[in-house]
């Protein structure tokens, strides 16, 4: 958390617009062959042919969706296309380009969007994905970040949330309730070292509930895995906001209800223990957390035989008819109906 204050500081005003996104991209290579022209020109050239092209954007508010006192930049710049690139997965579909816009005050220098960006190309480089183009411009809020993904689809292989059926399963991808800790024990780690700013943290116990939450990544895994087993969910969705309100919109937008599991729920041992520590229930945390960015999604029965020995993927309950509702079955076999509590951007 401490912050090297003898390091080179160029003002952006040196370079001006296009000479800053010039020297901000210039490394950025198109690999796509759907990219015909990226930055450069008064818009980007991009040939999908016969597939679905599938847009997602986002934007991220310093201050209400990340903290630089302890969000390093270049992780920033890698999470932010993460949870573009989540989005396109969650729609059965291939990630191929994006573009980023930054709007930026003057006490970020040129080293500081560098380093930005070195988090987006190094981003681009594992999921193989074009920067395409973008924008830059001032703020007088500190730092606001806008990315768009771009996917590909063939049409019969586009996964929606309305299509959950009654009686299929509801699966979830890796475990769930991690980033939110990670953002606990740094926000605690904040609140210390606004006390003693000589502190240094111990965060190697909690090392991989932080990267959950620092740098996160997005399931183009298993996009692929389920092509590998012939295996197209029914319905899916990424859990960004928590597991309660994505299982939410899937029953809504699918006209169904849905019986979650507590014992199914997966959870990484040190999300256990944290959640201890800090007396907080992990079931609570799992259904409301939010930002693991994993794919949850329905199969039809038949496909269970295809994905029931697979490490990456837990059946956690199944939908049922509307009129049963939405609801968690506890350890002690109490129903209790599910409501949405996870992130809200209008919450305050």
């Amino acid at each position: 958390m401490l912050e090297n204050k003898n390091a080179q500081r160029t003002a952006l005003e040196q370079l001006g617009e296009f000479g800053l996104i010039k020297h901000l991209t210039q490394h950025f290579e198109l690999t796509q062959p759907s990219s015909l022209k990226g930055v450069g020109d008064d818009a980007a050239v991009l040939d999908f042919k016969n597939q679905k092209t599938i847009v997602s954007t986002d934007l991220l508010v310093e201050g209400v969706h990340f903290d630089l006192s302890y969000m390093p930049l270049k992780h920033l710049g890698y999470k932010a296309v993460m949870a573009n690139l989540s989005d396109i997965y969650a729609m059965n579909a291939a990630a191929t380009q994006i573009t980023v816009s930054l709007a930026v005050s003057n006490r970020f220098p040129l080293e500081a969007l560098e380093e930005f960006y070195a988090g987006v190309a190094q981003a681009c480089k594992i999921y193989k994905v074009d920067l395409v183009g973008g924008d830059t411009t001032s703020s007088t809020k500190g730092m606001l970040i806008s990315v768009t993904a771009l996917g590909v689809a063939n049409e019969d292989d586009l996964v929606y949330r309305s299509g959950a059926k009654p009686n299929d399963l509801l699966v979830v991808t890796g475990d769930l309730g991690g980033a939110y800790l990670g953002l606990q024990i740094l926000e605690r780690e904040k609140e210390v070292f606004k006390v003693n700013p000589n502190s240094q943290p111990d965060l190697d116990p909690y090392s991989y509930i932080v990267e959950r939450q620092l740098k996160p990544e997005a399931r183009k895994d298993i996009v692929e895995l389920l092509e590998k087993l012939e295996v197209k969910p029914t319905a899916m969705i990424d859990i960004s906001d928590g597991l309660s309100s994505e299982i939410l919109h899937l029953s809504e937008q699918s006209g169904t209800g849905c019986n979650l599991f507590e014992d199914k729920i997966p959870l990484d041992p040190t999300v256990i223990s944290t959640s201890e520590e800090f007396k907080m229930d992990s079931t609570t945390i799992a259904l409301n957390g939010g930002e693991d960015y994993e794919l949850l999604f329905t199969i039809d029965q038949a496909d269970f035989p295809k994905i029931k020995a697979n490490p990456n993927l837990t059946v956690i309950g199944h939908m049922t008819s509307k009129a049963e509702g939405t609801h968690l079955i506890t350890r002690a076999n109490t129903k209790i109906a599910l409501t949405a509590q996870g992130w809200s951007s209008f919450n305050k």
